[in-house]
């Protein structure tokens, strides 16, 4: 039983946001065209990244708590994490787009971006023997100052980081069994070596820079159909 551990964790993670998809209220099913464009651009970044990773030793698999299939050098549930923790974070997001709509700074959410992606970047730049650290700072802190550039703090980036917030009990909760178990071991050469319990500090930022690779193909599909469904009503 133990080896479906990882398996049941993501099944557990999915189920009620799966479930409560086809309520008329966000019909969030509507959106899944969008979602898994997303997803499937982040996988494209991210799962190089964790092949070349693993491979270097900065993190691994504990074989006890994974099916055993494999790949490439990532058990299967490794693959599914991104796609599962993805579309629970964006039905989050829509959840708290419906309940709170009027949740709308454009001014704070473009210099939270711009402040947070300094910041990250400038960590990552005094980390760069530390391959985690630099590689997950760097990454998102130009992710978030791409920001300003398509003037995402006008429509999304407010509940964006509402979402990150909100996610980060539920996203302690689950990783915090990956790496107490672990099934996820570290080497903490490669990273800071702080820890949010068990996490290391470097997860919550991977998280936001997982998030902002969605968010960004998502959003911008959804404004285009949006557009073409407009379009097409007006003919």
């Amino acid at each position: 039983m133990e080896k479906w551990t990882y398996a049941l964790l993501l099944l557990g993670s999915i189920a009620i946001p799966l479930a409560r998809s086809f309520e008329n209220r966000v019909h969030f099913v509507g959106n899944w065209g969008p979602l898994f464009a997303g997803i499937l651009v982040m996988m494209g970044v991210f799962i190089p990244w964790d092949i070349w990773f693993t491979l270097r030793g900065v993190w691994s698999f504990n074989p006890l708590y994974v099916s055993g299939v494999y790949l490439s050098v990532l058990p299967l549930e490794e693959w599914l994490f991104f796609v599962v923790i993805s579309y629970c974070i964006v039905f989050t997001y829509e959840v708290l787009r419906y309940f709170f709509p009027r949740f709308v700074f454009p001014a704070n959410s473009l210099w939270m971006a711009v402040v947070l992606g300094l910041a990250f970047v400038l960590m990552g730049m005094l980390n760069a023997q530390r391959l985690y650290t630099l590689v997950v700072m760097s990454l998102t802190g130009i992710l978030l100052l791409l920001q300003p550039l398509i003037a995402s703090h006008k429509t999304w980036l407010t509940h964006f980081f509402l979402t990150w917030v909100v996610i980060l009990l539920p996203f302690f909760v689950i990783n915090g069994l990956l790496t107490s178990l672990p099934v996820v071991v570290y080497d903490n050469t490669q990273n800071l070596g702080i820890r949010l319990f068990t996490i290391p500090v470097e997860d919550a930022v991977y998280l936001m820079g997982m998030m902002l690779l969605v968010f960004v193909v998502y959003e911008a599909l959804k404004k285009r159909r949006g557009f073409s469904q407009k379009t097409a009503a007006g003919h």
